[in-house]
């Protein structure tokens, strides 16, 4: 299997499994709160805004502008996935990539996203979020490790002084 393939079957991975976990949400958590771990409760919101619920909107132009965003991005991210040479730089813009896909399939029937994974401690809650923001935040962190590597490899010229 190639890394173009690998990374393909990583990008469509993200979709399939978003769409399945909120479709689960949606079905078993309506209105309840389920704690998972000490620091983990599932619980239902909806996000119309974009990450963590910034530029929240309930109108038509919000929702379109957010979804006209979204596919903007996605095409820039395809396009660097596509021309990407490194195994790590590839995954991180798959998994970008499928991670803002499978939000926008969610956004478009109704202008808003799913979410039900509610990190806290001590009374502190993280806003709530999905297996699309986490596959969304991997691939950040998967290119800044691969830029990282990239800079230690690098052998720098030593100097004339």
């Amino acid at each position: 299997m190639s890394n173009r393939d690998a990374s393909l079957f990583l990008i469509l991975g993200i979709i399939g499994v978003d769409a399945s976990t909120k479709e689960a949400a949606l079905m078993y958590l309506d209105g309840r709160i389920v704690p998972a771990l000490p620091v983990l409760n599932l619980t239902l919101g909806f996000n119309t805004g974009v990450s963590f619920g910034m530029f929240a909107s309930d109108g038509t132009q919000g929702w379109l502008a957010i979804v006209l965003l979204t596919l903007a991005i996605c095409f820039v991210v395809a396009w660097l996935w596509h021309k990407s040479q490194h195994l790590l730089e590839r995954l991180g813009y798959a998994s970008i990539l499928g991670g803002a896909l499978g939000n926008l399939v969610d956004r478009i029937p109704d202008g808003a996203v799913t979410d039900f994974i509610d990190l806290h401690a001590g009374g502190w809650h993280f806003p709530t979020f999905n297996l699309a923001d986490v596959g969304i935040t991997a691939g950040v962190m998967m290119l800044l490790c691969s830029s990282l590597f990239r800079i230690n490899n690098h052998t720098v010229p030593a100097s004339r002084d």
